[in-house]
């Protein structure tokens, strides 16, 4: 029964990939998704049903666009795919519980952005909004009012941390150091994560975009580059792994008396 259920989570989270794929690029674009069908980004043909099953549409396909055969970004396919997959660990590290729709909502926060900051360098609004009202309506089922407050607190604390650092930033580099969508985002993710974690999860998000960061260097081009996805992906990693401040404390507390030993 497990596996049935793992498999249609996977199943799931393909067409709902597709769907996040759609939103992050058409808001990235700044146009509307709740109407007009989907269309080739080449010849702008709208696309059938046959024309959009996740990943197999593309494979059968052979990556060409059915009408002017002009290739198709595999990237569609990517974000199906890697959603798909998101989908199916949540069930499998939580099940169904609060925990489980609260990584659902993480994974569709992250594959949205991460369309739509990484191909447009844009975070929209509309998003952060939404997915803050679903984030605070699974805490207040989950834990009441106390919960509620607890994760407006912790949203609160982690905004304003990341917005006196983008000033801080912008005094030291004399240009934008931060968007204003990454700022707005952290307020997200401290619904989703205590302030300590939050904290963690800047500096892991820092770290994991710093590789890509000295690429862009190397290549002597200017080395903005969507931080949002970075961020989100350290946050679902420590709410993926379970762990608490007063552990992660814990073992930062043992670690240093161990290295003075």
């Amino acid at each position: 029964m497990e596996s049935l259920i793992l498999i249609f989570m996977f199943v799931i989270g393909l067409f709902f990939g597709s769907f996040f794929c759609v939103i992050g690029m058409r808001l990235g674009r700044e146009e509307g998704f709740v109407k007009g069908r989907s269309y080739c980004d080449h010849c702008h043909h709208s696309l059938s049903f046959l024309d959009m099953v996740p990943i197999f549409s593309y494979l059968f396909l052979r990556g060409k666009c059915r009408y002017c055969h002009q290739k198709i970004s595999p990237f569609s396919t990517f974000i199906e795919l890697f959603t798909g997959i998101l989908f199916a660990i949540s069930y499998y590290s939580f099940g169904f519980s609060y925990e489980f729709l609260l990584s659902l909502l993480g994974v569709s926060l992250f594959l949205i952005v991460l369309t739509s900051d990484l191909l447009y360098m844009i975070i929209p609004d509309s998003v952060l909004l939404f997915f803050s009202i679903c984030f605070l309506i699974v805490r207040f089922f989950q834990g009441g009012f106390p919960l509620l407050g607890s994760s407006l607190l912790s949203g609160g604390i982690l905004f304003l941390f990341m917005f006196l650092l983008m000033k801080l930033g912008n005094f030291l580099f004399k240009k934008e150091s931060l968007g204003g969508g990454d700022v707005k985002l952290l307020f997200v993710i401290g619904l989703l994560l205590d302030p300590l974690l939050g904290l963690v999860a800047v500096f892991l998000g820092s770290f994991l975009a710093l590789p890509v960061a000295l690429v862009l260097y190397y290549r002597k081009k200017e080395p903005v580059i969507p931080y949002g996805p970075f961020l989100l992906l350290a946050a679902l990693f420590l709410f993926f792994t379970k762990i608490t401040s007063s552990e992660l404390l814990s073992f930062l507390t043992n670690l240093v008396a161990f290295s003075y030993h």
